[in-house]
């Protein structure tokens, strides 16, 4: 299979992440894929990830955390970890407001305010609305727009730690629940009554539990989703592409190949495009060393940013498999 067809058939998968470093062009890339998709009449979701927020000023549309039709068969939403986070912890203290004994109502409400400062609170928030997006069967397609690489990193490798550590609140949960119920047999009527109706914490727990299970299995299923990481032909992006990706397929994330980026003209003349261009050739042979197990594709430097639905969708039909026209 060529390089280009390879390509193609990751970009056809129904669960799509565009990731890179800053400012090589992965939201330009990432919204032109999900216009192409709708265009082709599938339902798909344009999700950023980035804190950023440049989802909104490429597709010149406003968005918010919940999704918004930007065109025919295309939604789009831009989530903030800060947002979803505290979301997510009055999602909780709602949930278990029933389930706390008034005595314990203020320790648990600064156990939860600890738990909202602890590092990678929001990353667990974030991901918790991610594992929902992707359950979400409204869709035929998902596109994200990653954040820049070392978060995204971050993101996506929760699902393994997140499910243990869940795995092991709901083994304790059981155990002091069962340790209650041999003390109530016991101590008979000095114990206090039985606890009446369901755990809402262990339920929480479970239903959590599941989501990210599920979450894992879609995002390590090569037949289901693909991560493209988007580069330029300089140095720090290509070595940053490299290590990213090679810890993702550590994961079990499948990667589905790179696109190169703001590839120069062959017919600059200037000295010093000639020189740039040199270099960009000597990055370039590196590439296909570096990245020989994925496919790889070739994007030229446009003379404008494309903005808007009309300039994104032309972009990708610039995809080439090679980086000169004529190369075999």
């Amino acid at each position: 299979m060529s390089n280009l067809a390879a390509l193609q058939e990751a970009m056809a998968r129904s669960v799509l992440f565009f990731g890179g470093k800053g400012g090589v062009g992965k939201t330009t890339l990432a919204a032109a894929r999900a216009l192409e998709s709708a265009a082709q009449g599938t339902r798909t979701l344009l999700v950023s990830t980035d804190a950023a927020h440049s989802t909104s000023d490429v597709l010149e549309a406003p968005l918010g955390s919940e999704p918004r039709e930007v065109a025919s068969h295309l939604w789009a939403m831009e989530l903030d970890p800060v947002t979803e986070a505290e979301t997510y912890m009055a999602e909780v203290r709602e949930r278990i407001a029933d389930a706390v004994p008034p005595r314990l109502a203020a320790e648990v409400e600064r156990q939860l305010d600890v738990a909202r400062a602890s590092p990678g609170s929001e990353e667990a928030a974030l991901f918790d609305r991610f594992a929902r997006i992707i359950a979400d069967r409204r869709y035929g397609r998902i596109v994200f727009d990653t954040a820049p690489s070392g978060q995204t990193l971050r993101l996506l490798s929760l699902p393994e730690l997140m499910t243990t550590w869940i795995g092991s609140l709901i083994s304790q949960r059981k155990r002091v629940t069962a340790l209650g119920q041999m003390w109530r047999n016991v101590a008979g009527a000095a114990a206090g009554s039985e606890p009446q109706g369901r755990d809402v914490v262990l339920e929480a727990l479970e239903e959590r539990r599941e989501r990210f299970s599920a979450a894992r299995a879609v995002l390590c299923d090569p037949a289901r989703t693909a991560f493209l990481f988007v580069t330029v032909a300089e140095r720090l992006p290509v070595l940053e592409t490299h290590r990213i990706m090679t810890a993702l397929s550590r994961h079990g994330i499948p990667v589905g190949g790179v696109i190169v980026n703001q590839l120069l003209p062959d017919t600059a003349t200037d000295e010093f495009f000639v020189r740039r261009k040199a270099r960009e050739v000597a990055h370039l042979a590196d590439m296909e060393t570096r990245f020989e197990d994925w496919p790889l594709g070739y994007v030229p430097l446009l003379d404008r940013d494309p903005t808007g639905a009309d300039q994104l969708q032309s972009l990708l039909g610039l995809l080439r498999a090679h980086r000169t026209e004529g190369r075999a």
